[in-house]
């Protein structure tokens, strides 16, 4: 008997994870999604496949799509946490993480693509890192950074109106 009253709690906690699990991967995944055409330029499918697993590009480009979303995912989460009450905090808190996500992504992310990854010894651009690569890093960045912006945006307008939320 006791084992049966244990089953519904264990299901409990692991309907929980899932959740959490899911709400961690959307994101990046919807992200993935609408940056995939990016993925025409020949440039960027050698580095995803360059990364690891070595070979494979679907799983290291929603791998780092799902990465790239994680700034975003914890600036809302330290903006729930740290704010006393819903409303104007959470509003001024989603545009601060829009604004330091975009950053990250846009700027910091393809820097580390060309500059770090060929000094860690992973060589993907057979054109040399010239200035074409960087424009399409860049431009893939900004429109990653827009793509994760929008949502918290929108959240952050709603937040800011009267009774908003």
């Amino acid at each position: 008997m006791a084992l049966l009253s244990l089953a519904p709690a264990t299901v409990d906690v692991a309907v929980g994870w899932l959740w959490t699990l899911a709400l961690v991967l959307f994101p990046g995944l919807a992200a993935a999604g609408l940056c995939a055409p990016f993925l025409a330029a020949e440039r960027l499918r050698a580095l995803f496949r360059a990364l690891p697993p070595a070979g494979r590009l679907l799983p290291s480009y929603l791998g780092v799509s799902v990465g790239l979303s994680v700034p975003y995912l914890v600036g809302v989460v330290f903006t729930v946490a740290r704010a006393a009450e819903a409303g104007p905090a959470w509003s001024s808190g989603f545009l601060l993480t829009a604004l330091l996500g975009a950053v990250l992504v846009a700027f910091v992310a393809p820097a580390v693509a060309v500059l770090a990854l060929p000094r860690l010894g992973v060589d993907w651009d057979p054109t040399g890192y010239g200035v074409s690569t960087w424009l399409l890093l860049a431009g893939a960045g900004l429109w990653y950074a827009l793509v994760a912006a929008v949502p918290l945006v929108a959240l952050a307008v709603g937040m800011a109106l009267p009774g908003g939320y």
